[in-house]
């Protein structure tokens, strides 16, 4: 049964961080600027955004199963830190695309600056879930 949490584990971490890496040239093509490329593009980027959530919701799920399959102390440093960034990002989720993506619909951002900040942002994602993917594999003994 481990091997199978491992599995699904790392299936799901592959999931919340890999739809992000298609988003650029989708990105690169909204520089176009035809209103129906764009408004196909957000609606994609949205999708990309919920599968990357729901893949979260099962790593956190299987995650917390390892931890308690493996015998992991849950004050061990590399687990504490997981949850620290996992936090992290779970918050950056939350703020870094909806609000860009309503305040270009709303006309406050126009689309050069909007995908600015999703290129951005998308960067910056890809680094917390990339710290976080290390504290996982390395499990590194921090104190």
């Amino acid at each position: 049964m481990y091997t199978f949490i491992i599995f699904i584990h790392v299936i799901s971490a592959v999931l919340s961080i890999g739809p992000f890496f298609a988003l650029f040239p989708l990105l690169n093509r909204m520089k176009d600027k035809n209103k129906e490329m764009i408004d196909t593009s957000l609606e994609v980027f949205q999708a990309a955004i919920r599968l990357v959530k729901h893949a979260g919701h099962v790593l956190v799920g299987s995650g917390i199963l390892l931890v308690w399959q493996g015998n992991w102390p849950w004050t061990t440093s590399w687990v504490i830190m997981t949850i620290v960034v996992m936090v992290s990002s779970i918050v950056f989720l939350a703020r870094a695309f909806k609000p860009n993506i309503r305040a270009f619909h709303a006309g406050t951002i126009d689309l050069d600056m909007l995908i600015k900040k999703l290129k951005s942002n998308v960067w910056k994602y890809i680094l917390l879930l990339s710290i976080m993917l290390w504290f996982m594999v390395a499990k590194p003994n921090l104190w």
